[in-house]
């Protein structure tokens, strides 16, 4: 819990604190997502492909025009690699979708690795509010990867499943934090810090 002392030197955390129910929505929503990963994992790896690709694909756009929207903070150009990086994922998985569950392994793989390595940099340089939450889901995230990675020739479409649930309830842990973190902040608190 943050101290009533401390608060966060970003530019735009007024309209931050303004939208912490679309975080709460987002976090919950990526939640309830990664649970229906998990419980329909062989379903959810078919269909990951091609949905995944395009919903990679989608949020890495809405995540270079945030990033661009709120330009002036700490961790603008961690938060633009990762929003590429997810961006560029969702093409490979849309454009090559017929090369089959070992080529989105990889590609799953290493986007779990490289999209953990960045939230959690991300996360540590931003210091966001509760930012602990943020790093220790892309340290899943990484972890994830690892896995994936070293079961590439015999991953099951499983395995996929689970991993792609996974992450996302962690992400989605992560961000639901961060809602409540702003949202609990004092009201005069946040315009003084700007």
């Amino acid at each position: 819990m943050p101290t009533p002392n401390y608060v966060p030197h970003m530019a735009g955390m007024e309209e931050i604190r303004r939208s912490w129910g679309w975080f709460l929505f987002i976090g919950l929503a990526f939640i309830i997502l990664g649970m229906a990963c998990i419980i329909f994992n062989v379903t959810a790896a078919f269909t990951t492909v091609t949905v995944f690709g395009w919903l990679l694909l989608i949020g890495g756009v809405i995540q270079l025009i945030d990033a661009l929207w709120t330009g002036t903070w700490s961790g603008l150009s961690l938060h633009l690699l990762n929003g590429l990086l997810r961006g560029i994922t969702g093409y490979l998985l849309v454009r090559y979708s017929s090369l089959g569950t070992e080529g989105l392994t990889l590609v799953l793989g290493s986007y779990f690795l490289l999209g953990g390595l960045f939230r959690a940099i991300d996360s540590g340089m931003a210091k966001m509010l509760r930012w602990g939450w943020t790093a220790f889901s892309g340290f899943v995230s990484m972890v994830l990867g690892m896995i994936v990675l070293g079961q590439v020739p015999i991953a099951g479409l499983r395995t996929i499943g689970f991993a792609v649930g996974l992450d996302l309830i962690f992400d989605g842990i992560a961000v639901c934090s961060f809602a409540s973190a702003v949202h609990d902040l004092p009201q005069g608190t946040v315009s003084q810090a700007a």
